[in-house]
């Protein structure tokens, strides 16, 4: 069985070591491909057949698709993939030839492998790329060839709403991906947790990568910019034993955190405070590991107070940090000379799809 495995950009090596460490525990035969046909965000896995012993000493077979979609922390999507293909040029095509080029291959697929004509149906379509077709246009099409074919063996049922079985169909760039959506509706990481949204919070994908680019040790551990809590309540969720803290200067999405952390089942696992990150040391005399997602855009309102925001609090981290600290931005010269003229240095930096932007993320001691 073949996944395609979906995950924010510029997180795909992250998200692949998470996948071998779990299929790694269940003893599986697998090969993992990360940015597969080129794709970005995108994780292949070839997987063989799994099983477990259930209590009655019986040999029972381990969905792997449920398995990574119970135990992930750094995917969106698992999908078993029926076929993939590269549609060379199909970003210049015009809509109509375009459209039949797609319709063609899938046409060609034995969906009915992967669906009963007895079960209702529907198709999820996602495209990213310079294209003169939309997802719209795709869905259409995917759902009118799988109809087609299915009424070879009986009478489809298409239900948009609540369907049984989910067709997934990308179109990135000139990469066409099919497959059914195990995921269902909901991406993995919109956290059933969260009961406050920060107005720029954080994926919990992202929060995990940031996190595992930290390496806690179980020492202590803050993000002293928390918003809606997502990294202190994510690495609460792994069972972390250090003391995590959640600093946050506004009241409201301090609350906000709390009421998280309280869905969440972690409140007790962390220490909510309310206060100001460039005064951090007044807050913490030390903190082996700190994880941020900074102010930038929304978050910040005037772009031009980030400078000072951020030169007056690596000031403060400098005086309490032991450690390693993990932080995204947009604002990579403001960050850069902050961490600079603090006495920080860069150990490792990349981009991250988040949002619709490309942030950067920046490891530092």
């Amino acid at each position: 069985m073949r996944l395609l495995l979906t995950t924010s950009q510029g997180i795909e090596d992250l998200a692949g070591a998470e996948v071998r460490s779990l299929l790694d525990r269940i003893g599986v035969p697998f090969r993992v491909e990360e940015k597969p046909l080129g794709v970005e965000g995108r994780v292949s896995v070839e997987v063989g057949e799994a099983f477990y012993i259930d209590e009655k000493g019986r040999k029972r077979e381990l969905s792997v698709a449920t398995y990574l979609n119970e135990k992930s922390r750094l995917l969106h999507r698992v999908i078993v993939e029926i076929a993939s293909e590269r549609f060379e040029g199909i970003g210049e095509h015009e809509p109509e030839r375009a459209l039949r080029r797609i319709e063609d291959f899938v046409a060609s697929l034995p969906v009915e492998r992967f669906v009963k004509v007895s079960e209702s149906f529907a198709v999820r379509s996602f495209r990213k790329g310079e294209h003169k077709i939309t997802s719209v246009d795709i869905a259409k099409t995917v759902g009118k060839a799988i109809f087609e074919r299915l009424e070879r063996f009986g009478k489809p049922k298409v239900n948009l709403d609540h369907p049984s079985v989910i067709f997934r169909a990308e179109l990135v760039g000139e990469t066409f991906f099919l497959g059914i959506d195990t995921t269902g509706d909901s991406s993995l990481h919109k956290r059933p947790w969260r009961v406050y949204d920060h107005p720029a919070h954080l994926k919990a994908s992202i929060a995990n990568a940031l996190i595992e680019l930290a390496e806690p040790d179980g020492g202590s551990f803050i993000d002293p910019f928390c918003g809606s809590g997502t990294i202190p309540i994510e690495l609460a969720l792994r069972g972390y034993s250090g003391r995590i803290n959640c600093l946050e200067k506004y009241r409201k999405h301090l609350r906000g955190a709390e009421m998280n952390a309280v869905s969440a089942g972690v409140y007790d696992k962390i220490e909510f405070i309310l206060g100001d990150a460039t005064r951090l040391s007044e807050y913490v005399e030390s903190v082996d590991f700190a994880v941020s997602n900074l102010p930038y855009g929304l978050k910040i309102g005037r772009k031009s107070m980030i400078p000072k925001l951020y030169m007056d609090f690596f000031g403060e981290l400098a005086k309490v940090l032991e450690k390693r600290g993990v932080f995204i931005t947009t604002e990579k010269r403001a960050i850069e000379k902050a961490m600079e003229e603090n006495g920080f240095k860069i150990v490792h930096h990349r981009l991250i799809g988040h949002g619709g932007l490309r942030v950067h993320a920046y490891v530092i001691e």
